[in-house]
């Protein structure tokens, strides 16, 4: 996956520095928040699925996974860290929350 966000962003000399992506994803983040927001008319209505949440929650992975490649991290092992960590968590103390 990693690899793939890599050429796009060699491809579209997309490459930033990590606060740059950083701040991009916080924003793409309020984006999908917002557009969820809407789609519920503010909570007044049961959430259900529309193309632009679709679209939002895209743009933040690609946000995120961009900022993977500016810091040098690999997606899929970091996540399969935090599965783990997860993972012992459950097992231990019934939830997955830290606290």
């Amino acid at each position: 996956m990693d690899s793939m966000i890599s050429s796009f962003l060699d491809q579209y000399n997309l490459h930033c520095s990590a606060v740059a992506r950083y701040i991009d994803l916080v924003s793409e983040v309020g984006e999908l928040g917002k557009e969820i927001l809407s789609s519920t008319e503010y909570g007044k209505t049961t959430y259900s699925l529309t193309q632009e949440t679709e679209e939002e929650m895209g743009d933040c992975l690609f946000s995120i996974l961009s900022l993977c490649v500016e810091m040098g991290i690999n997606p899929e092992a970091a996540l399969n860290q935090a599965l783990g960590k997860y993972r012992k968590r459950f097992e231990e103390k019934g939830r997955v929350s830290s606290d």
